[in-house]
Parts: C-alpha cells; sequence; structure tokens
C-alpha cells in the first residue's frame, strides 16, 4: 500500500508491484489480498476485465491505482479510473492503442517545435483511412488531457500539447490561419479549375449536352455550378449542396434524357468521398427518390466523379467480397474520373508528353482562363508546352507565392 501511495499519479498491474517488491517477499497474492482489503476501506481502486457478472484479472493481473482521499470522492474515483485506462491502453499492442501513442509522440513533438499537428498530418504519419484517424485522435484525447484541440475558423483542426505557452499558441494559431486563408484559397483555385476542365471536355466530346445553370447570389459563383436541396443532412450539410456541373443529353429521338451530375475533388479520392457524393444524390430533392427498397438515386440519373487519383490500395469489404474502389463506384451507377484520363486525350491530339491537365489547374488563375489555354492548346497541338510555360509566367507573383506557401509547410 506505502507503494501505490508512495506511486499516486500512476496506475500498475498486481504483477508489476510483486516484480517491484520481491526482495521483500511480496506475492501476487499478498497484493491482490492487501488490495482487497484496501478497496473495503476506499483507499485502491481495482480494475479487471468486466463480465456481465463478474470481474477477472487482465492477462497482467488486476490493475491498482490510489484514491485520493484529500480530494472529492467523485472526482478522485474518476481520476483514479483515467489512470487505471491509461494504463491499459499503454500496455496494448492494438492498432488503435499504437495509433494513440503514435498520435501523442506526433502532438507533442511539435509542440516543442512551437507548431501545430494538423488532422490532415496525423492521418498521414498512421497511415490508415480518414473515420480510424478520427476515432484514434478522438480516443487520444480523452486518454490524454494534456493534448487539446484548437478549432481554426471553425473548420480546420488542429492539436497540441499545454506545455506549450499561451503567448507561442497565439502566435502559432496566428501563423496557421494566415497559412489556411492561402493555401486553402490556392486548393479552392485549382479545385475550380479542375471542373472547368472536365466541363471544357464534355463541351469537346459530347454531342448534344445541355448544361444547367443556375442564379447565384455571388457573382463570382459559376453559374453552371448546382445547388441542390437536402431531404436530410449529409456530412455537415444540412439543408443543401453543390454540385460542380449538371448535364442532359438525348440519346435518340425517342430516347429518355440522361442527366450526369459532376463532383471534382483535387487531389485523393476515397471510398468516403464517393459515399458522400452518393449520399447528397439520393437525399437530395432533384436527383433522388423514395422506394420500397429505400431512398435511391432515379433511374436516368448517373454521377460522375472526376479526380487527381484513385486511391489503388483502397479495397471495399462488402458482405462477403472485397472490391476495388471503381468496381464499388460502378455498382452505385457512379462513373470515376480521373485526370490521367484527360492527358491521354490531350496526347493523342498531339501534344507532349509533359504537357498535364494538372499542370494547366495549377498555373491558371481562374476558370475562364483554363478554358482559354484548352482552346489555344487543342488549337496547336504542337505549340501546347510553350502555351502552358506562357501562361506560368504571366501568372508567376501568384504562382511562386503558392508554391513556397506549399512547400515550406
Amino acid at each position: 500500500m506505502n507503494f501505490l501511495r508512495k506511486n499516486s499519479d500512476r496506475a500498475f498491474y498486481s504483477t508489476e508491484i510483486a516484480e517491484a517488491l520481491k526482495e521483500k517477499g511480496v506475492s501476487v497474492g499478498d497484493v491482490i489480498g492487501a488490495a482487497r482489503r484496501s478497496e473495503r476501506k476506499g483507499l485502491v481502486y481495482v480494475r479487471g476485465y468486466q463480465t456481465h457478472d463478474r470481474q477477472t484479472p487482465f492477462r497482467q493481473g488486476y490493475l491498482l491505482t490510489w484514491i485520493d482521499l484529500d480530494k472529492p470522492r467523485e472526482e478522485a474515483i474518476k481520476e483514479a479510473v483515467e489512470r487505471t485506462s491509461t494504463a491499459l491502453f499503454e500496455n496494448s499492442t492494438s492498432p488503435i492503442i499504437e495509433r494513440i501513442h503514435l498520435i501523442r509522440d506526433q502532438i507533442i513533438g511539435l509542440t516543442q517545435l512551437k507548431d501545430l499537428a494538423s488532422f490532415n498530418s496525423l492521418q498521414e504519419k498512421l497511415g490508415c483511412t480518414e473515420h480510424e484517424a478520427y476515432l484514434a485522435v478522438e480516443r487520444a484525447l480523452q486518454l490524454y488531457p494534456d493534448l487539446k484541440e484548437a478549432k481554426l475558423f471553425n473548420a480546420y483542426k488542429y492539436y497540441y500539447h499545454t506545455s506549450i505557452s499561451q503567448e507561442d499558441l497565439k502566435a502559432t494559431v496566428a501563423l496557421k490561419e494566415n497559412y489556411i486563408r492561402v493555401a486553402k484559397g490556392r486548393e479552392n483555385r485549382i479545385g475550380h479549375n479542375l471542373e472547368a476542365c472536365v466541363e471544357w471536355f464534355i463541351d469537346k466530346f459530347t454531342v448534344g449536352a445541355e448544361f444547367q445553370t443556375q442564379d447565384h447570389r455571388g457573382k463570382r459563383i459559376d453559374p453552371r455550378r448546382i445547388t441542390l436541396y437536402l431531404f436530410k443532412p449529409v456530412g455537415d450539410r444540412r439543408n443543401a449542396a453543390e454540385v460542380d456541373r449538371v448535364w442532359s443529353v438525348t440519346p435518340g429521338v425517342f430516347s429518355q434524357p440522361i442527366t450526369y451530375v459532376l463532383e471534382s475533388k483535387w487531389g485523393l479520392v476515397r471510398k468516403h468521398d464517393v459515399d458522400d457524393f452518393f449520399n447528397v444524390l439520393r437525399w437530395s430533392k432533384e436527383f433522388g427518390v423514395d422506394t420500397e427498397n429505400g431512398r435511391e438515386i432515379k433511374q436516368g440519373v448517373i454521377g460522375v466523379f472526376a479526380g487527381g487519383a484513385f486511391n489503388p490500395e483502397e479495397k471495399v469489404h462488402l458482405k462477403d467480397e472485397s472490391i476495388s474502389l471503381p468496381s464499388y463506384a460502378s455498382r452505385m451507377n457512379i462513373q470515376l474520373l480521373k485526370t490521367s484520363d484527360f492527358n491521354i486525350k490531350l496526347h493523342e491530339h498531339g501534344c507532349n508528353q509533359k504537357i498535364s491537365l494538372q499542370k494547366i489547374c495549377e498555373r491558371a488563375k481562374d476558370e475562364s482562363e483554363v478554358k482559354e489555354t484548352l482552346n489555344a492548346i487543342w488549337k496547336t497541338p504542337k505549340k501546347g508546352e510553350e502555351i502552358v510555360v506562357e501562361l506560368a509566367e504571366k501568372n508567376q507573383e501568384l504562382y511562386e507565392f503558392e508554391k513556397m506557401l506549399k512547400e515550406s509547410n
């Protein structure tokens, strides 16, 4: 009991205590006997594996920790439970616990450098899905009260250790906010440019494509971006969601028109993105319908997801099989388009292999410049590389600043 009292900030397995005190002739049985007597006096908290109606020891024995009698009883018990939870997780070898340990190490390390850890950087370090990373971060914050979350602009999550001074925290947050303003502005610009690229190719290769338009309050929003109204919230979108383009094609005189709805994402596309797009379509007033099997996408509506790349290693685990992301999307009647698919079209037309949609999106300042560039390249494909170089020189100030910012973060 003196051992537990002197180490009251920690919890120990009964076998650990017996090992630490073996020179005094203490056995595991002695530890458990003393712990049970002290438990009845309210001095020690004993924790084991709890089944429906009984408690059994963990593999390394029962977990024991001292109860601080100088604190209110409820607070003391709560702290004791937290200490045993920490000890339990620190000795586990499960994947989520390994992730929690790595998260803590990353946050503490960056805090020492007076920096914050972003959720995306933690997920990249963990090498797991967004959902798995979210669960691990959430659990780490529960287990370690000295890890804190800072939500910038009420949207972007960053994490830090309480060892950072308030002055350093305030300065670091200000730097991150400035980074978000510019970096997210760059991502939005390139993302909108990708929408314009897809639109240009549809116009070029789809006979009879008719795009829907919509008036928006903000004049800067492209009228071909369409707002859908939702019967049920999808993610953080409550009543409405935007899709990038909507167009219809009538295959023949006696055929019903087919409606295509575009969603695009600059970067790696995962199952979560495809599911999110599918849910927006089926819960929208415009493209969803109630059926005897539940809410589904209307007949004659096809979703098109354009992305920088689709994770080739991601497998979707269904009830009896594991399939690729493209196969999964196809079953939901969603077509996946990669930027490489459009690059092939440019190269087949005679453009240099160095010409890519990625370069055009990164260098063009807006959607209209994207279309102008593609028109010029298509007209004179042999001069494509020269056109892209001129585009970079024209927007050099914007491009170089964004590039510098990206490389420094």
